[in-house]
């Protein structure tokens, strides 16, 4: 059993006691989430499509740990002008473990 949830505007394909980085979530670690924009459900081989979601069917998870991801280098050059600019930058994330499905 999977299905396929969106967590802060991204699409994530999630089982249970499954572990997701999804977008930084507010929330403590150790509270509960629950979410409610389910685009798919495959139950043992019969999916349901939703449009735009599927009614009734929520993904509940918890929130583990705020972690964040490896540095990013951003670095902009204009060539013969002796321009250049280095930046860095590192997206935050939030572990969830989904709990159940339904």
């Amino acid at each position: 059993m999977y299905a396929i949830v969106d967590i802060a505007g991204k699409q994530f394909k999630v089982a249970k006691d499954q572990f997701v980085y999804a977008p930084k979530i507010e929330g403590e670690a150790g509270t509960s989430v629950s979410f409610d924009k389910v685009l798919l459900l495959d139950n043992n081989g019969s999916v349901e499509v939703g449009a735009p979601t599927v009614k009734g069917v929520k993904v509940s998870g918890t929130i583990l740990e705020h972690v964040k991801g490896n540095k990013v280098i951003v670095f902009k050059k204009k060539r013969r002008k002796g321009y250049t600019v280095k930046n860095g930058h590192r997206q935050q994330f939030t572990k969830v473990q989904i709990e159940s499905i339904g």
